[in-house]
């Protein structure tokens, strides 16, 4: 199975493919899946497992990605990670179909989202998976992200009046 836990609890990796990596990656504490590929749909084969999937399909076309494409996925893994003492255990598994491009680029979007700049947050997730490529125009998509999420939470945290 390809997979590479860049901390305790979040891993980033390719396609899960089959009910037998879909097993394993369960053996592994995986609760929580974000499947970046547009490839192939995970949730058939998470049925029969205890784990919930994300289906989150994004072309791997190299161009800007919307805010949107993160939204969801990162809150999500958020709620998961962060969702009460009953998620203490949970563990998020974020992958494309090689988990080069696409999944690395989520794992950003996440890390900088739980306070990590972004150069740390690269070094951390290549460091971690080598073959990561974080193409200039997903790094890019992911800081536009996250402009829009903090500028919306600000906004959200101002007093009623």
């Amino acid at each position: 199975m390809d997979i590479t836990w860049v901390t305790y609890r979040i891993a980033v990796g390719g396609g899960i493919w089959n009910n037998e990596n879909m097993a394993e990656i369960v053996r592994m504490g995986v609760t929580h899946i974000i499947n970046m590929q547009i490839e192939f749909d995970d949730r058939p084969l998470a049925e029969r497992f205890p784990v919930t999937v994300y289906n989150n399909p994004t072309d791997d076309d190299f161009q800007h990605k919307p805010p949107e494409i993160f939204q969801g996925a990162v809150e999500f893994a958020l709620h998961a990670l962060n969702g009460g003492n009953d998620n203490a255990g949970n563990r998020v598994f974020i992958h494309c179909a090689a988990g080069v491009p696409r999944a690395p680029m989520m794992t950003l979007a996440l890390l900088r989202v739980m306070g990590w700049n972004l150069d740390d947050a690269q070094r951390l997730i290549q460091k971690r998976r080598y073959v990561v490529d974080f193409a200039e125009v997903y790094v890019r998509s992911v800081e536009d992200f996250v402009r829009v999420y903090e500028g919306a939470g600000a906004a959200n945290s101002k007093p009623a009046e």
